[in-house]
């Protein structure tokens, strides 16, 4: 039976429902959360639950491991000039460094296995420089798709697969704390304070993909005998795939622009202007 170990389980997340569908496709599972009294729901289906322990998991698996998924992440908002770099730190340890220590320590497995696949869980961000997502959680997801391409090539003489999930929109429960921390008294953004910290109307939130569809892809595709280098999928991934194949780096400025309140803002301080 091959295995697999998924960081980031945390019920109503994409690690979640990757963890039931590679159960139901006959998986051994290894779900992993900070608290793993959490994933209670996955134990009783039969899914291994734990926190994350490198040993232990080597332990437990009896040595093995065929699949690795990292999930686990960690956002951030806010206008770049505003933000908090131990924040960003902290950001980055988890969507890149804690990515590179997983990978680091179980390649071993994967490699022993003769057939090892590292799935990363990137997205859509890495590419659309989406204004206050924030900065730092864009380009931390662009280092992870930098990371993954390399590493697809340095493992494949391993005969392990590396393939990098560009996600778009998916119903999780990030969406409930999705908008932007409240501005600094001094922000220069105060204008457009209403827009940025209401980005995502709960309307806009349920025509995204269902977690368990997009989970159902994923697991197929990276079970197939070669994956893709990049998969894309989620609400809007294949309109990003598009324009980021076709068009010139600035194809996304006028949407993101717009969607985010800076022309709104622009006209806010050229009627300063004027009044001055």
């Amino acid at each position: 039976m091959k295995t697999v170990l998924i960081t980031g389980c945390t019920p109503g997340g994409i690690g979640h429902a990757l963890a039931k569908e590679y159960h139901t496709q006959g998986l051994r599972v290894f779900a992993t959360a900070r608290r793993p009294d959490v994933l209670a729901d996955l134990a009783a289906q039969g899914v291994e639950t734990l926190q994350l322990d490198v040993e232990a998991v080597a332990a437990i698996t009896g040595g093995t491991l065929d699949i690795l998924v990292n999930n686990a992440g960690q956002g951030n908002t806010g206008p770049s000039i505003d933000l908090e770099m131990d924040e960003v730190k902290q950001l980055y340890e988890v969507n890149v460094f804690g990515v590179m220590r997983m990978v680091q320590e179980f390649a071993p497995l994967l490699i022993a296995s003769g057939d090892g696949r590292i799935v990363n869980i990137g997205s859509l961000v890495g590419i659309v420089p989406l204004p206050f997502n924030s900065s730092a959680y864009n380009s931390s997801e662009a280092a992870l798709h930098a990371y993954g391409n390399t590493l697809r090539l340095e493992l494949a003489p391993f005969n392990v697969q590396v393939t990098t999930v560009i996600t778009g929109g998916v119903q999780t429960n990030i969406w409930e704390s999705a908008a932007v921390k409240p501005l600094k008294p001094t922000s220069i953004y105060a204008p457009i304070a209403d827009i940025i910290t209401k980005r995502f109307s709960s309307e806009e939130v349920q025509t995204m993909m269902t977690a368990e569809a997009y989970a159902k892809y994923v697991v197929s595709q990276s079970l197939r005998r070669s994956v893709r280098a990049w998969l894309w999928h989620g609400t809007d991934s294949w309109i990003v795939w598009l324009i980021d194949a076709f068009r010139h780096r600035t194809g996304f400025d006028a949407v993101c622009w717009k969607r985010s309140g800076l022309h709104e803002l622009k006209a806010h301080l050229a009627e300063d202007t004027k009044q001055n």
